[in-house]
């Protein structure tokens, strides 16, 4: 938690529409349980056990890459620092959609007040999160962005959203690599999951400030968040435009892999990841990756939980096609220059 510690006084949440209210019960104690594709009764690993008498669950995608990792820590210290139990679940893999699903539906049936759902796509909760609305369960929607007109034809609603501010993040490093080229010449991008959002805000982010400096998109592929799959398709832009200058990334795990494949080419081009991940922070202080914009999955963390306190308290209202209040976290451009700062 070092470096999250250092971002958290770099970085300032940027509030829309929602005040938030400290505060909670008597308890001062946290547990988590990494939840598994066949049963969220019980830990898919040794993170943790429920509390038994929790009144808020956060479900992640996974725990098993450094990102969620932080967001759980985040979550846990808000907890003891509100004196409240929350229990933290997970699906096994990214790909484990059914998984998450079953997880929300044994957390509603256990009756938590509220419960936080990063959700593996913007839509496989739905229909979960429609039950939890008729059961009156606070609802807020952590990091990938909910398709919320989808889910009001469910019935179902959010009282928050929070997450990093992705369009900026990759705004921002899109801005980075073009001054690092002279603002010339031909750069490429390397998306995330169909379908994820955040990804598609980081791509967006990065698409329009390109374009915004008249440089040219020669491609914007998806790799799945793989490093073998963007080190296979950075292999092939590298292959197809001889002339590329640059490539911006929608997360670190990638950047790592296309870092690879322009090494392998011999080529000088500029790559940005995003994350902040200390392997990428580590690589940029070598003077391989050019930058990597980083997170802060702790207070993201945090600020869900804060906002699910806030909800019951307040008795936050769930109406389906509501504006939802949200809650952005800005991010970090991490560079040679800076990177010592932020390394473990």
């Amino acid at each position: 938690m070092k470096k999250a510690k250092v971002l958290v006084a770099a970085m300032m949440a940027v509030v829309m529409g929602l005040s938030m209210v400290a505060c909670g019960g008597s308890s001062s104690s946290t547990s988590t349980a990494a939840g598994s594709s066949t049963s969220a009764s019980q830990p898919a690993d040794s993170v943790g056990t429920e509390s038994g008498d929790a009144e808020y669950a956060v479900i992640l995608k996974v725990l098993s890459s450094q990102f969620w990792q932080s967001m759980r820590d985040g979550i846990q210290a808000k907890a003891d620092e509100l004196g409240i139990k929350v229990d933290i679940y997970a699906a096994n893999t990214e790909d484990d959609v059914e998984g998450q699903v079953t997880l929300l539906e044994n957390a509603i049936s256990k009756g938590y007040k509220a419960i936080g759902v990063a959700p593996i796509s913007n839509v496989n909760l739905n229909n979960a999160i429609a039950d939890a609305t008729e059961k009156g369960i606070k609802i807020v929607n952590i990091d990938e962005q909910i398709d919320m007109e989808a889910l009001a034809e469910l019935g179902g609603a959010c009282c928050a959203y929070v997450a990093t501010d992705n369009v900026g993040v990759g705004r921002m490093g899109a801005e980075y690599l073009i001054e690092q080229i002279g603002g010339e010449g031909e750069v490429a991008i390397v998306e995330g999951k169909a379908g994820a959002v955040s990804g598609e805000n980081r791509r967006d982010g990065a698409k329009a400030a390109f374009e915004e400096a008249g440089l040219t998109i020669v491609e914007s592929q998806p790799a799945d968040w793989d490093r073998t799959k963007a080190y296979d398709l950075a292999t092939n832009y590298i292959t197809a435009h001889p002339d590329l200058k640059a490539i911006y990334c929608c997360n670190d795990t990638m950047a790592m892999g296309v870092q690879e494949a322009v090494e392998a080419s011999g080529k000088d081009i500029k790559v940005c990841g995003t994350d902040g991940n200390d392997d990428a922070i580590q690589s940029v202080a070598d003077g391989k990756l050019c930058a990597t914009v980083a997170q802060d999955p702790a207070a993201v963390g945090a600020k869900g939980l804060e906002l699910m306190v806030d909800a019951v308290e307040n008795d936050a209202a769930m109406e389906p096609g509501a504006e939802v209040p949200s809650t952005g976290i800005e991010a970090i451009l991490i560079t040679a220059d800076n990177a010592s700062d932020y390394l473990a």
